[in-house]
């Protein structure tokens, strides 16, 4: 049985870019997603925010990935992600370049 549309958990996808000397690995960037995430929203702000690292759109050239979350949550998500300033003990910056409603729009800019 399907959810009613008003039902549904309104999402948004979020691009970022990590700027760095480093090429960093898709493992190696959600490790540090998904830690920097549990560090700043805690286990209960994740459980709310539901954010999703969307493997299929990992840019390895343009170091750029894609995280689906709730639409009240973009802020804390690029709060916690922006205070991140290392991946694997290499210093690296990550900072988000757009926020879309739709995976199609979100994936043009990668």
């Amino acid at each position: 049985m399907k959810l009613l549309p008003s039902l549904r958990q309104k999402k948004r996808y979020v691009v970022f870019e990590i700027v760095s000397d480093k090429c960093f690995s898709i493992g190696e960037v959600q490790e540090a997603v998904e830690s920097s995430l549990s560090k700043f929203l805690g286990d209960w702000g994740l459980a709310k925010a539901s954010p999703l690292f969307v493997k299929e759109k990992w840019s390895e050239t343009k170091q750029r990935f894609v995280i689906k979350v709730n639409h009240t949550f973009v802020d804390e998500l690029k709060s916690a992600l922006i205070l991140n300033k290392k991946i694997k003990n290499t210093p690296a910056l990550i900072k988000s370049i757009v926020t879309s409603g739709t995976l199609k729009k979100a994936g043009s800019y990668l």
